[in-house]
């Protein structure tokens, strides 16, 4: 009888006596092992960071943060290069030009891809020209290269409720854009001038910065909006693929073989993002003034 309920409870007897005759070997494996483990965790946490990610993201009106992280990409000897992931309609022309410009410089020091993971589109595409490399998630839209100048004409609405506005002014075209009546045609012109001169000067730099001929702007620019393959027939990027792959490219420009990402706060992240993209869809529906969207 007692060799069967020795059988019996075999299986829960020999593990621990397995246990208590190896106990010492166990306890040893097992801070061998959750030192290795915590020791690859804290070498991770403290690398020095040699990539960093910046994102473009939402309209296009206050850059100070993405600039910020440019120069701080460009003065920081241990970053190699810099993701510039793009997923913005667009925004004010000034904004966009300085974004262009700074990823420009920093393209002299370092290299930069810019990955379009959503849209990338007039002025988000404006601000990634001068990127080592431009790469498109292959559902992405790229282009719509052009610039548009809006403004509201409430006359009607004016009359209704009593409102008159009053202008005293010095200047011919100093009214022009106002939102207290129809635009005159003289002050159409005016405003075409401005917004011609702007396209041409957008048409320029990309047709520069891609290799591109002005001339053939209606083929590439003229505010038309590209697929991501559509986008590379043309010559608006280099790849349609994932961000592993642009990542993965980065890593090749870099001559990077073990990549450490720079890390951001989560929560900051989060309020910078839904600060920013609340404060500049109340900009882009009820303010007036010269857009690349």
């Amino acid at each position: 009888m007692s060799n069967f309920f020795r059988i019996l409870f075999l299986p829960i007897t020999a593990p621990l006596d397995f246990i208590t005759k190896y106990f010492k070997t166990i306890v040893f494996l097992t801070i061998v092992f959750f030192v290795v483990t915590s020791s690859n965790e804290v070498d991770k946490e403290f690398s020095v960071a040699n990539l960093q990610k910046i994102d473009l993201t939402g309209p296009i009106l206050n850059v100070d943060k993405v600039l910020t992280q440019i120069n701080e990409a460009s003065s920081n000897a241990n970053i190699q290069g810099v993701l510039l992931d793009v997923n913005s309609p667009g925004g004010a022309v000034a904004p966009s030009v300085e974004v262009a410009y700074a990823i420009k410089e920093l393209v002299a020091k370092k290299p930069v891809v810019a990955y379009a993971s959503g849209v990338m589109a007039s002025g988000s595409y404006y601000a990634s020209i001068w990127a080592s490399k431009i790469i498109a998630n292959p559902g992405s839209m790229v282009g719509s290269i052009g610039v548009i100048f809006q403004g509201a004409n409430i006359e009607e609405l004016m009359q209704k409720i009593g409102v008159k506005a009053q202008t005293v002014k010095v200047g011919r075209y100093k009214e022009t854009g106002t939102f207290a009546r129809e635009w005159s045609e003289v002050e159409k012109q005016e405003l075409e001038s401005v917004i011609t001169d702007t396209y041409s000067m957008f048409v320029n730099d990309v047709a520069t910065a891609r290799g591109l001929k002005p001339s053939e702007h209606q083929t590439y620019a003229d505010a038309h909006i590209f697929t991501a393959r559509q986008a590379k027939i043309v010559g608006l990027i280099d790849e349609v693929a994932t961000i592993t792959y642009a990542q993965s490219e980065l890593y090749k420009l870099a001559e990077v073989e073990n990549p450490v990402w720079t890390k951001e706060d989560k929560i900051d992240k989060f309020i910078d993002k839904l600060i920013q993209e609340s404060a500049a869809q109340i900009s882009t529906y009820f303010s007036s003034g010269l857009k690349a969207y």
